[in-house]
């Protein structure tokens, strides 16, 4: 993100899916995650897709 530079506000990772980051688990145990953009507009997209 900091070499591509998109014109997005942010980053989230809704529904805090287990081994996403600050939800790593002991057992390294993890489910498949995307992380999605926003920008000003309200609008969103698929950033990054994480399979498990």
């Amino acid at each position: 993100m900091l070499k591509e530079r998109p014109d997005i506000l942010g980053l989230s990772v809704p529904g805090m899916p287990a081994g996403s980051p600050g939800m790593e688990n002991p057992d390294g145990a993890s489910e498949p995650f995307e992380v999605i953009s926003f920008d000003k507009f309200g609008r969103t997209k698929v950033f990054a897709t994480y399979p498990k």
